[in-house]
């Protein structure tokens, strides 16, 4: 994978269910929903946000414990319940005003395969489908929910000479 494809990256696109989380949904007995999220995912994710890099969220469902978790992290772009995710990447390049080419985009299933295509650097975690680990630019060595994005900042923290800097702020 190019080093040179991280360095132009402005913008790191998420998939959430099998990305952000390991893919699991769980329902309480009242029918409200439970996501799980790895906190050095979210590290990870505060550490780009810190060094200038857009983060933004793109999922075909909505749920409170998803919009909670991004405003926790400090992540305004949410482009939730997005069925047809490509048709969305219009919207995606206005709001957060970048290139094609300077997104980097982790998903792990069928329905982001149309997106993977637009985008300058498609990303797929080491369990996702075996049709997106063959299109995919990038595969992580972790599973998703389970240190994917994590591995991903700060491959483009590294690549941006950000990891320097990063690395003296925790003595």
């Amino acid at each position: 994978m190019s080093k040179n494809k991280l360095k132009k990256i402005k913008l790191l696109l998420l998939d959430v269910d099998g990305v952000l989380t390991d893919g699991s949904i769980i329902y309480t007995d009242s029918g409200e929903e439970i996501k799980q999220f790895d906190v050095k995912d979210g590290l990870g994710i505060r550490l780009l946000i810190e060094a200038g890099i857009k983060v933004a969220i793109i999922s075909g469902r909505s749920s409170q414990a998803l919009a909670k978790r991004c405003n926790n992290l400090g992540i305004k772009y949410l482009f939730d319940g997005r069925r047809n995710k490509a048709e969305s990447f219009g919207q995606i390049l206005k709001q957060v005003k970048v290139l094609p080419e300077e997104i980097a985009f982790i998903c792990d299933d069928l329905p982001d395969m149309s997106l993977m295509k637009k985008v300058g650097l498609s990303i797929a975690v080491s369990d996702a489908c075996d049709t997106i680990i063959n299109k995919a630019d990038m595969i992580t060595k972790a599973k998703g929910g389970k240190g994917a994005v994590r591995e991903v900042c700060d491959s483009i923290l590294k690549a941006q000479g950000h990891w320097q800097n990063i690395i003296e702020h925790f003595p």
